[in-house]
């Protein structure tokens, strides 16, 4: 019998993108694909799918809270996430939430297919990077300076401006992103390096070799 899938994500070009890569295997089939969040639930409910892949920033809504809606009204279906967030808060508020797997977008084929395959067993499956970060965590704790931190790009580049004072609208302004953008990397590498605020972020990036 074939794997059903649900996929939901905010673009259309993912969205397809999956939906060609498994539809070539014949022990998987796309059931339903959504956009968005607002007709998810009753999507899933008339579809029935084994699995539901799930884009955690969704245009119309949550996906951390889509997640615990879909494990509370349709529990038989298991949700894993596809995202670009590579936070931990993330990881543990979607498994808190019900889901079963967590990957990146940057996952090959291979591995998203096994992923599928082993949360259909009823088994969880995590990216190896966020395994390995979850791992440190237990065994060692967030703050022990010897875990090391992964930062993105974009991350690094947001923290070399924040130690050179600037405010978040002057950052925004100088790498053209959001206000809203800038707040929210910024609170991940403050929640990254367990501090509280920006004089605990340059310090602590400065003992990690960060800066």
């Amino acid at each position: 019998m074939k794997i059903s899938i649900a996929i939901a994500d905010d673009q259309e070009l993912i969205i397809q993108g999956l939906a060609m890569m498994l539809e070539k295997r014949p022990d998987m089939e796309i059931v339903f694909k959504s956009q968005g969040g607002a007709n998810l639930i009753k999507g899933l409910a008339e579809y029935t799918p084994d699995i539901l892949l799930l884009d955690i920033q969704m245009p119309d809504a949550n996906g951390i809270d889509l997640c615990k809606e879909v494990t509370k009204t349709v529990p038989h279906i298991k949700v894993i996430a596809l995202t670009n967030f590579e936070e931990m808060h993330y990881v543990k508020q979607m498994l808190r939430n019900g889901a079963k797997g967590y990957l990146l977008k940057n996952t090959d084929q291979e591995t998203l297919v096994k992923a599928i395959i082993e949360v259909n067993q009823g088994k969880l499956f995590l990216d190896a990077h966020i395994h390995e970060t979850m791992i440190g965590e237990l065994a060692y704790g967030r703050n022990r300076p010897g875990v090391p931190v992964h930062l993105t790009k974009r991350e690094k580049e947001i923290l070399k401006l924040i130690a050179e004072e600037n405010s978040n609208q002057q950052i925004a302004d100088k790498l053209f992103l959001s206000l809203r953008t800038v707040e929210t990397h910024r609170l991940n590498l403050m929640q990254k390096l367990s501090v509280k605020n920006s004089i605990g972020l340059v310090k602590e990036a400065i003992k990690r070799g960060l800066l």
